[in-house]
């Protein structure tokens, strides 16, 4: 018989493989937003939906993106004028954003009549 004195790693490797393309395949690659903002933190859990949604983003400068395209209140407004009433907008605010710049983008939703409005947090 004949005698073995070396470890065969092939299975293991191969072993490893598929592991590492169960790992690949499983794992979501989905970044929620580009753009450096800490969002407050909420003990409710949002609901997701799939239709096509406004995105306003306002960083701890204060500065507002539409769709991740920088902007001023201006020319926020501009855009929000030609949206129906049921379009629905999701509000990404920095925890560290002065209240006044989140009440000036909600009062220019609001003159407009958007009320279908998600305000993102991060769950605690």
């Amino acid at each position: 018989m004949k005698r073995m004195d070396q470890i065969n790693v092939i299975p293991f490797i191969d072993i490893m493989l598929v592991l590492l393309a169960i790992v690949l395949t499983t794992a979501t690659f989905i970044s929620e937003g580009r753009l450096e903002i800490r969002l407050p933190e909420s003990k409710a859990q949002a609901q997701s939906d799939s239709e096509r949604r406004l995105e306003i983003a306002i960083d701890a400068d204060g500065h507002l993106f539409l769709d991740s395209k920088p902007l001023s209140l201006e020319q926020l407004a501009g855009q929000l004028d030609g949206l129906s009433n049921d379009t629905p907008i999701v509000l990404r605010v920095d925890a560290a954003t002065r209240f006044e710049r989140f009440v000036d983008v909600i009062d220019e939703l609001k003159a407009r009549q958007l009320e279908r409005l998600s305000i993102l947090t991060q769950r605690s």
